[in-house]
């Protein structure tokens, strides 16, 4: 087992546009190859867009791209650009009258970190894919990170910055990345050792409170601050079903449990897309601890590269 890069994947590009004065912005995830995927939602709140494409129970359809966005619903504007940036290329479900990009998208809530009122829309989406043709992705606060924050059960006055995160290891022949937007109400934890990473700090601003803790204390408020969601796609070059990418994807959802507490909460959206594109035949059960990994490993990259 080897980190990689995740550029070593065949087929992906990723790209980035983001507004740094608002604080949001858009990650595109390009599928150059058949891509099949599952997805996996444990919060209570996500702002998705066509995530049924995801379950086994749909047509058997490639799908073209998915979108990690800030803007919160709004920011689902973006994946008209990403729409129309593939039917210029001639890319989608041929309907007979038209190609038909199938895009799936999920959004942050990054409305209270700068401002409210600029959010992703189509010419960023589109710009985001215009960037993807360079496939220079980073982790740190760009892209659908721009605006994401971590530890806020009391508001963004508490909270800490956080980004996106990327991450890649292969076992043999075995490709796995994991590209994550942290956007958590919970605080951030490394998964080798435990130590708190990012999360919510004291009222004097000095050190760290424990999120759990401080939540015990007020199981009786009504208005939990509910402005979260960690968003994340899981990549394989490994040959797996529809069916078996969902399963795969709430295997990766291990490492939400490993790296952010509290999680998956009605105040989160959190969501995990898995995505097949490739030929390689693996163990389910191996291909699925490995994404967890690499899931855990990118959370912790988009705190420690965060600005």
């Amino acid at each position: 087992m080897r980190e990689i890069s995740i550029t070593e994947i065949e087929g992906l590009r990723i790209g980035n546009a983001q507004n740094k004065e608002a604080g949001t912005g858009v990650t595109v995830l390009l599928f150059d190859r058949e891509a099949r995927i599952g997805v996996d939602i444990s919060g209570g709140g996500p702002a998705s867009r066509e995530t049924p494409l995801a379950s086994p129970l749909t047509a058997d359809n490639p799908v073209n791209a998915i979108v990690l966005s800030g803007g919160s619903a709004f920011g689902l504007a973006a994946g008209d650009g990403v729409m129309r940036y593939l039917e210029e290329r001639g890319i989608g479900y041929e309907t007979g009258y038209a190609k038909v990009p199938l895009v799936c998208q999920s959004c942050i809530y990054d409305l209270g970190y700068l401002r409210a009122d600029i959010r992703p829309d189509a010419a960023m989406g589109y710009a985001a894919c215009v960037d993807a043709e360079r496939n220079q992705p980073s982790s740190g606060s760009t892209g659908g990170g721009i605006g994401a924050t971590v530890g806020k059960l009391y508001g963004m006055e508490r909270a800490m910055k956080s980004g996106i995160g990327i991450y890649a290891m292969s076992v043999g022949e075995l490709q796995m990345a994991a590209v994550v937007v942290v956007n958590a109400l919970g605080d951030i934890y490394d998964p080798e050792n435990g130590q708190k990473l990012a999360g919510l700090r004291t009222e004097d601003g000095k050190g760290f409170a424990d999120s759990c803790q401080e939540l015990y204390k007020i199981s009786q408020r009504k208005d939990l601050f509910n402005n979260n969601t960690t968003i994340g796609t899981v990549v394989t070059n490994g040959k797996f079903s529809k069916a078996e990418m969902n399963k795969i994807a709430s295997m990766a959802r291990n490492a939400y449990a490993r790296c952010i507490c509290p999680v998956g909460t009605m105040a989160d959206g959190d969501t995990i897309y898995g995505v097949s594109m490739g030929t390689v035949d693996a163990d389910i059960n191996m291909a699925g601890t490995l994404a967890a990994e690499v899931m855990a490993q990118a959370i912790k990259k988009a705190v420690q590269s965060a600005d």
